[in-house]
């Protein structure tokens, strides 16, 4: 059995204020072109359900959820 791959997307984390980082999310790589194309919602690692908007840049911050999760996993072939 293979571990699923994934990549990071986003899904701003409303902070009330309208100005607060916006997170970025583990999803499965195989959804994030679907999704952006046909606005399907995706699901991330820790459970946020979200259409694909934009892509992380490197260095954009991730969900501390996310990320736990992600190291946990085992090491993919994708």
């Amino acid at each position: 059995m293979t571990s699923p791959s994934t990549d990071v997307l986003d899904k701003p984390l409303d902070s009330g204020t309208g100005n607060g980082p916006e997170m970025f999310h583990y999803v499965r790589k195989a959804k994030i072109a679907e999704s952006a194309v046909m606005g399907n919602y995706v699901v991330a690692l820790c459970g946020e359900t979200f259409p694909v908007t934009k892509s992380a840049k490197p260095g954009s911050p991730v969900c501390p959820a996310c990320e736990r999760i992600f190291k946990q996993l085992p090491l993919g072939k994708d």
